[in-house]
């Protein structure tokens, strides 16, 4: 048995001790989207210092805790906060939990982030359902040898983002007036947000948003078998000629004011899964 597998066996087992039902659905909220959490009901939290093996969240407006309960009648497993390859992180730490949810029992991956908007039609504040990814992170989480026990060498990533997810959060959210948008989302390294000519060949490469987080974990997802729904909260709008200074307080701030729509997209999605 690998180092990796023998890790992931570990926190799941100490999670199960503490609270022993099994999650149907995982839940990655980004920065300043933790408020999710509050939904959970008959909950049990654990610091993710308490877990074996898993990293310790360093970023302001991530909580740091794994929340364990029921949402809409369905058992979830919530990560308040995640974590980032720029935190100093490798990146099998940075989607080691995506492999304790999986171990755990989990089938369907929910992802929220912070983006920088790179499309002229959003405007701060906006929803974007992923439908796809470009990967310019430096590092692969799958590369390595792989475990096939964990998912196949080579994992199809034709439909990185369920399709079937994505039509339902449509008719969720046009159920409840909420306009959404779908784009391309663009994972980037960070810590540095991007520069104008950044913005502008990422825009023109396809993408229409941009972040430092949930292409890893979506690559880990895919590969471990599970289906998976993202969406990012468009923070900024980088592709503007004018003036544009983007602080991570600012990006907090969008976030927040947005996380009431992007909750209910989440809480009424878990119920119809």
């Amino acid at each position: 048995m690998s180092d990796l597998v023998q890790q992931i066996a570990a926190a799941a087992n100490y999670i199960r001790k503490i609270w022993p039902a099994t999650p149907e659905v995982g839940i990655i909220l980004g920065s300043g989207l933790g408020n999710l959490a509050g939904d959970i009901t008959d909950s049990k939290e654990i610091a993710y210092g308490d877990i074996p093996h898993f990293p310790v969240s360093t970023v302001e407006g991530h909580k740091g805790k794994l929340i364990l309960g029921k949402m809409n009648g369905r058992n979830v497993v919530a990560m308040a906060g995640r974590f980032h390859f720029y935190e100093g992180l490798s990146m099998q730490q940075v989607t080691f939990p995506v492999r304790v949810m999986k171990a755990l029992g989990v089938h369907t991956l929910l992802v929220s982030n912070a983006a920088g908007g790179m499309n002229r039609a959003f405007a701060v504040g906006d929803l974007m359902i992923i439908r796809d990814h470009i990967n310019l992170q430096p590092e692969h989480p799958l590369r390595g040898p792989n475990i096939a026990e964990l998912g196949p060498r080579f994992p199809d990533m034709s439909e990185p983002y369920s399709k079937a997810l994505i039509s339902k959060a449509k008719d969720i959210a046009a159920a409840n007036n909420i306009n959404v948008h779908t784009g391309v989302y663009v994972g980037v390294q960070g810590p540095t947000f991007e520069t104008r000519a950044e913005y502008q060949y990422m825009h023109f490469i396809g993408g229409d948003a941009v972040g430092m987080s949930t292409v890893p974990e979506v690559i880990v997802a895919i590969h471990s078998g599970m289906k998976v729904f993202a969406m990012s909260v468009i923070t900024d709008i980088g592709i503007r000629e004018e003036e544009n200074i983007i602080t991570h307080e600012e990006v907090l701030e969008a976030a927040n004011a947005a996380e009431p729509k992007l909750t209910l997209i989440f809480r009424e999605l878990i119920k119809v899964l």
